[in-house]
């Protein structure tokens, strides 16, 4: 077995010992029983059961032995275990690497920022708005897009990160009024992204290095969470601006190395909108933020 495939197998039984720890036999209507269950969540005979395959073979795919589980018992799978659509594609997806069907892993993507993105983020002012890498770094951002993240300008450009700054800046804790959420979003993305390229070397420093410094991350990183949401709104407790809240919509650039566009956005004539606008007047001129150092 090659290191890819290796790599890909321990990957796909590790998310089913995480996502089976997560569904109770209640969740799923078996009896609970009396006795004291030593397993957190269902049995592995338990989610055979209940996925019409038998329990050897079910062990053999969490073991990493099983290597080409069919579409079908992939399906079965992930009805048993009541995944969510973004978790089911991405059970697929690690059935698939296992199996060495997946695509081949694209090369190390590229930090530049298209000009045309850069000056699409100036039309956005005031809205705050910023590009992304797949890894969450702040390649580019309009000033509003900069200062709503309070304190990260404060950092050097090469190490402003977003999962960075939520695990590891002091400010945003307070920041957020729903920081723990954000937080489980944030490594929601990073996980599906280690399903599929877990070698990705921008990936690997990133994880290494919040894995070292913060244990709500790795406590998070164990649970094997894929689902992350794309749109809907954040409150903010800004130290200039004040409470506000934003909605937010998540762009994939097409064309682009996995990079991403946030932008938040507000309703004219409200509070909320007259917050961003000052936040966005507040900021002193400067051109979108260059593109992230690559590590020496």
């Amino acid at each position: 077995m090659t290191r890819e495939q290796r790599n890909g197998t321990t990957e796909l039984g590790r998310f089913l010992r995480a996502r089976r720890a997560e569904v109770g036999p209640a969740d799923v209507g078996l009896p609970v029983g009396s006795g004291l269950r030593r397993t957190p969540g269902l049995r592995r005979e338990e989610l055979a059961m209940l996925a019409g395959i038998s329990v050897d073979y079910y062990v053999r795919l969490e073991r990493g032995k099983e290597t080409r589980p069919s579409p079908s018992v992939v399906d079965a799978l992930a009805r048993a275990l009541r995944l969510e659509e973004a978790e089911h594609e991405h059970l697929r997806d690690l059935a698939a690497r296992a199996a060495r069907y997946a695509p081949q892993r694209r090369a190390a993507p590229s930090r530049t920022v298209a000009r045309g993105v850069e000056l699409l983020l100036e039309s956005l002012r005031p809205n705050p708005a910023r590009v992304l890498s797949r890894t969450h770094d702040v390649l580019a951002a309009n000033p509003g897009g900069l200062r709503l993240l309070a304190g990260i300008e404060d950092w050097p450009p090469r190490q402003r990160n977003t999962a960075r700054y939520l695990f590891l800046h002091p400010a945003a804790r307070e920041l957020f009024d729903d920081w723990e959420q954000q937080i489980r979003g944030c490594v929601a993305h990073l996980r599906a992204l280690a399903g599929t390229e877990p070698d990705a070397p921008d990936l690997a420093r990133l994880v290494g290095e919040l894995l070292l410094k913060s244990p709500e991350f790795a406590g998070l990183w164990e649970r094997y969470d894929v689902n992350e949401r794309v749109q809907g709104t954040k409150t903010f407790h800004h130290p200039e601006v004040g409470v506000l809240t934003l909605g937010y919509q998540t762009m994939e650039l097409a064309g682009t190395p996995g990079q991403r566009l946030f932008a938040y956005h507000a309703e004219p004539g409200t509070p909320d909108h007259d917050a961003m606008v000052l936040l966005d007047m507040s900021a002193p001129e400067h051109a979108p933020a260059p593109p992230v150092e690559q590590p020496r």
